[in-house]
């Protein structure tokens, strides 16, 4: 069953909420932004929540407005940082509640993981293709949030979020529950050797057999290859420790679903963003 469902209110944007987990755990609230029920105009429409593209920045605030509202949480609690494609994971405190979401220079500069314990802050990462990745400790109570492309997820940032939450807050792998979101899939997503050579490495250190391997990637007769960045996140988090049972899998693709989602890809480049999100009420 698709683990990010997809909730329309009149008058709201168009939300993918996880819902198996938000049944389950009052306290929380987590999913990602589809692309429709913004304010922006083409490219970025509808639903731009990225103040680095071209768009206009008083939309994309207002477009921040409108996922807060739709949310149901404040809009001082969402709060952003300037990603930069790396591993580093950082914590986010009440201090640092709200920053980011107005302007580039107030995020939480370089960094692509976050974590948090403190109720009434939502995180927030940005996407066009990248895979989001979510984690809830429903023992410790602990979020986190990580933006992996193919640098961050052979960098292991999913390692370095755990270890984070584990050091920092106490949580055991086995009671961390992780999603994986909507993100270019293994239908589209076509890489070269520097970018295959690099995945390879990953694979042998996790000592994947050739069958496993080509679960995650695949050669092409062009000489290029086909890569599934949704399975290769989903071994890491088995590596670090993560229950298999407790990690949900998206199946959709946000190049082949470009109706719903931005693809930085598919769109050449000139395109919005998308927004995940987690937080404890």
């Amino acid at each position: 069953m698709e683990p990010f469902v997809k909730q329309v209110k009149e008058g709201q944007p168009a939300l993918f909420t996880i819902a198996s987990w938000m049944d389950q755990y009052e306290e929380l609230t987590a999913g990602f932004t589809s692309r429709h029920g913004g304010v922006s105009e083409a490219p970025y429409s509808a639903l731009n929540c990225g103040l680095h593209v071209l768009d206009k920045p008083e939309h994309v605030i207002r477009n921040r407005e409108l996922l807060a509202e739709a949310v149901g949480q404040p809009f001082d609690a969402f709060t952003y940082a300037e990603q930069v494609h790396g591993n580093e994971v950082t914590i986010v405190s009440l201090q640092e509640k709200g920053i980011g979401r107005t302007s580039r220079e107030s995020a939480i500069q370089a960094k692509d993981g976050f974590i948090t314990k403190e109720k009434g802050i939502v995180l927030c990462a940005q996407f066009a293709d990248c895979v989001p990745l979510f984690f809830y400790d429903p023992v410790q109570h602990v979020v986190g949030l990580s933006h992996a492309g193919w640098k961050g997820t052979v960098l292991n940032i999913s390692m370095a979020t755990i270890s984070l939450m584990t050091h920092t807050f106490g949580s055991q792998p086995k009671d961390i529950r992780a999603a994986i979101g909507p993100s270019i899939g293994v239908c589209c997503y076509e890489v070269d050797d520097t970018v295959a050579t690099r995945v390879y490495a990953v694979l042998e250190e996790m000592s994947a057999a050739p069958d496993e391997q080509l679960t995650v990637i695949r050669g092409k007769e062009n000489g290029k290859y086909m890569l599934n960045l949704q399975e290769l996140n989903r071994k890491l988090l088995v590596q670090a420790g993560i229950m298999s049972s407790h990690i949900e899998v998206t199946q959709l693709c946000t190049s082949c679903r470009s109706d719903d989602f931005f693809s930085h890809r598919k769109e050449g480049g000139s395109t919005g963003r998308m927004v995940a999100w987690i937080g404890l009420r």
